[in-house]
């Protein structure tokens, strides 16, 4: 319950969320368990009988013991259990795992407009955006695993749109305030899962969205173009999905106790057989809390949809800057990382003498824009009881500040105890007569919190610190704050978002991720109709919101995926991920490379392959395919062995067994469009090699272009690769030689080009393991 109440905090303050949203608790299961019983159809007919035999004996035992079963994407079930039942089930043939079912939580216009100006790739096909006619991105369905949608929002319409396609085989669940009719030729499908058992009956249940993220990540990954679209004023224009010719489907797999793992797996079961072309995932495990595979339910979920051919593009986590930190690292996931666009929030503080500091933050207060109103600083204000220290005071926690030092004055506040959220230290200014907040943070100056009607700005620590100056070389200090502007053509964008996770995986070596990033920071997107906690102070609910996290970026990747499988329908799911990285963008607006919000060059564990391009990623000339076997033999990598990865997929050969040699560094081979070599030593050649396959019509020759950092010596062979239309797949191999004592994460790029196509590969060689 705590990471939902801490999500609803972000429409107050958006950083308490992003802190927040994505914590993971495996205790409170309230006796569920999940049991995976790996392919449906591995070993024909025995897996069905073990998975049924087991349901039967629970139900005999209690009737309602059975919660979800899974039997089209993957074999299994969820039920109530005891711990004792739980170990023995564990033990029967053709279980694979049984693990107390997780409840993972969220990790949450002109962000398309930017994506699109950035890309320095022209495609002759024409514009990728239009209508909701346009036959880009059109046909395809993305399938949302969320808290749920809005219908009535006019980014869910279906004017204009054909028939659904009829290989949709879903449902559009009905409940006491959503009729079926709420589904269209736009929202093709809407289920949603509760723990009340398998019968039809759900009567707590709706997939109508009461909090607001599901709503807004679909809009943002397919909804129609709104024009005339704000948030009271701030971010006018167009509101549009990545992908508005594509249809939603919506399963709604979070509650006010958060996203339950058993009802993750159910989604995926359910989308799988519906027809889905894309899964959007914006959730997630904490970082370093992620389990291993066949105890993930995300990763689980997503292995078997991939096998379906079904893309599945998941959020990084919202645990940044910390190494490390990135979730969701399978690698048949798309794992996306977020950036800022080139728009800023701009609340300006006026000083006495007319000296202007550049805020940020959203905020409607109303004084007036001359400096007439006292200042001062939560240090000077500081309460004399309680034993208060000046570093709480200066903190403005609660119960440090003194009411008659504050009422009616503007309140100068630090943020750098953690112990409390900035919306704690705004309602204490509140709650002591203050008109108004300056928050010092320079992480919170780059994400847009919200402060409704009451009179707030974020500043950065250097403008705090003038500030602070200011109030304390002034006898009489004074300031008024303004009402927030939105401004674009904001430089430099894209920046890595402080919150965004980093690489490398915690427990997975040799596999570089994030894979790619995105847009994440204050984005507009619809919001559902009746939110009256989100209206500022005399007016309606707003339709549309401004939300940051990587749950925002994810559904950005989730909309250029259904573009590319639109014009690319016989793509698989590792080609379509290969040409979004393949062909992503390494420098911001100022045609520099993209930086962190610390200033520093953003590397490949904050960024994966770069900013998706949109265009780009239509036709990038040269993808890498990870097949089947590659996923298989990672699951040999990691400790698997051969009589578990024959349960879990349906594509192992009978003859397949996992080689006796097999360890994380064979990791390092996969057909993975990016390059992770790990535990090199000085003076050490590590090799790895890649297969390229041609998916452009005309025969090339293709150049290998390599960036190597000081130190390390990286070999091409063949560097010239000629393809020709009996010669579509070609390979060749990468080594790595240290030629000094190579120190800490080495990181570089290999790109193939001839001319026309640039077809890039980060890659980083590590010295440890």
């Amino acid at each position: 319950m705590k990471g939902i109440v801490l999500f609803f905090c972000l429409y107050l303050f958006l950083v308490s969320f992003l802190r927040e949203s994505n914590a993971v608790s495996l205790v409170q299961n309230n006796g569920v368990y999940i049991v995976y019983m790996g392919a449906p159809d591995a070993s024909n007919d025995g897996i069905k009988n073990n998975q049924a035999d087991l349901m039967s004996s629970l139900i005999r035992r209690k009737k309602d013991a059975i919660v979800h079963s899974y039997k089209n994407g993957f074999s299994g079930f969820a039920a109530r259990l005891s711990e004792a039942e739980a170990k023995s089930i564990a033990q029967k043939p053709g279980v694979i795992s049984v693990f107390p079912d997780p409840i993972l939580n969220l990790h949450t216009t002109r962000s398309w407009d930017f994506l699109q100006y950035q890309t320095d790739v022209e495609i002759s096909s024409g514009p990728i955006y239009g209508s909701g006619s346009s036959p880009n991105g059109a046909d395809t369905i993305i399938g949302i695993l969320d808290t749920g949608i809005w219908p009535e929002s006019e980014s869910f319409s279906d004017n204009d749109m054909s028939a659904v396609p009829s290989r949709w085989k879903g449902t559009c669940m009905e409940s006491h305030d959503f009729s079926s009719s709420k589904c269209n030729k736009k929202l093709v499908g809407a289920r949603f899962y509760d723990d009340s058992g398998e019968d039809d009956r759900k009567p707590f249940g709706s997939v109508r969205d009461q909090n607001g993220h599901g709503t807004h990540v679909a809009s943002t990954a397919a909804g129609n173009p709104i024009s005339g679209a704000s948030y009271y004023g701030l971010a006018a224009g167009t509101a549009k999905g990545g992908s508005p010719g594509s249809r939603i489907a919506m399963y709604r797999v979070c509650t006010s106790d958060g996203c339950r793992g058993s009802a993750i797996m159910k989604a995926f079961d359910d989308a799988i057989a519906d027809g889905v072309d894309v899964l959007s995932l914006s959730l997630g495990s904490s970082s370093g809390l992620e389990p291993e595979f066949s105890n993930d339910p995300i990763a689980i979920g997503a292995f078997h949809a991939v096998e379906k051919g079904i893309l599945v593009v998941c959020s990084a986590g919202n645990d940044g800057p910390s190494a490390k930190s990135v979730v969701n690292v399978a690698p048949w996931i798309l794992t996306v990382a977020a950036t800022t666009i080139d728009r800023d929030f701009e609340t300006d503080i006026v000083l006495g003498g007319n000296k202007l500091i550049k805020g940020g933050g959203i905020s409607f207060g109303n004084l007036t824009n001359s400096a007439v109103y006292p200042l001062i600083s939560g240090d000077l204000a500081k309460s004399e009881e309680n034993d208060v220290s000046e570093k709480n005071a200066r903190s403005c926690v609660p119960d440090s500040l003194d009411e008659k030092k504050v009422k009616g004055k503007i309140v100068l506040c630090h943020n750098r105890d953690e112990g409390y959220s900035p919306s704690d230290k705004l309602e204490e200014v509140k709650s002591k007569g203050g008109i108004g907040f300056i928050l010092v943070d320079d992480n919170a100056r780059t994400v847009a919190p919200k402060f409704k009607s009451f009179a707030a700005a974020v500043v950065t620590e250097k403008d705090g610190n003038e500030i602070f100056s200011y109030i304390n070389s002034t006898r009489n200090p004074v300031a008024s704050i303004l009402p927030t502007v939105s401004k674009t053509k904001y430089k430099p964008a894209p920046v890595v978002a402080y919150f965004s996770s980093r690489g490398p995986a915690y427990n997975t070596h040799n596999l570089l991720k994030p894979d790619i990033t995105a847009p994440g920071v204050a984005i507009l997107a619809a919001w559902p109709g009746n939110d009256t906690k989100e209206a500022v102070l005399g007016q309606e609910p707003p339709l549309f919101n401004i939300l940051s996290g990587t749950s925002m970026s994810c559904p950005h990747v989730s909309g250029i995926v259904a573009i590319v499988k639109a014009q690319n329908p016989s793509w698989s799911p590792s080609a379509i991920k290969s040409a979004i990285m393949t062909t992503a963008i390494q420098t911001s607006n100022l045609k520099a490379p993209i930086t962190t919000n610390s200033g520093s060059i953003a590397t490949p564990y904050d960024i994966g392959a770069g900013e998706a391009s949109p265009s780009g990623a239509i036709n990038p000339g040269l993808v890498y395919e990870t097949y089947a076997a590659d996923y298989l033999q990672f699951l040999c990598s990691i400790g698997y062995d051969t009589l578990k990865i024959k349960l879990i997929s349906k594509t192992v050969p009978d003859d397949f067994s996992c080689p006796t040699n097999s360890s994380s560094e064979s990791i390092s081979k996969m057909n993975y469009p990016s390059i992770a070599v790990s535990n090199i030593k000085e003076n050490e050649t590590k090799k790895v090699t890649r297969m390229i396959t041609n998916v452009a019509e005309e025969e090339a020759t293709y150049t290998a272009i390599i960036k190597a950092p000081t130190g390390l010596e990286v070999q091409v062979i063949p560097n010239k690769l000629v393809f020709t239309n009996n010669s579509k797949k070609l390979n060749y191999e990468v080594s790595f030689k240290s030629s000094s004592k190579p120190v800490g994460d080495l990181f570089g790029s290999i790109t193939w080009t001839n001319g026309k196509y640039k077809v890039r590969s980060p890659f980083v060689v590590t010295t440890y393991l």
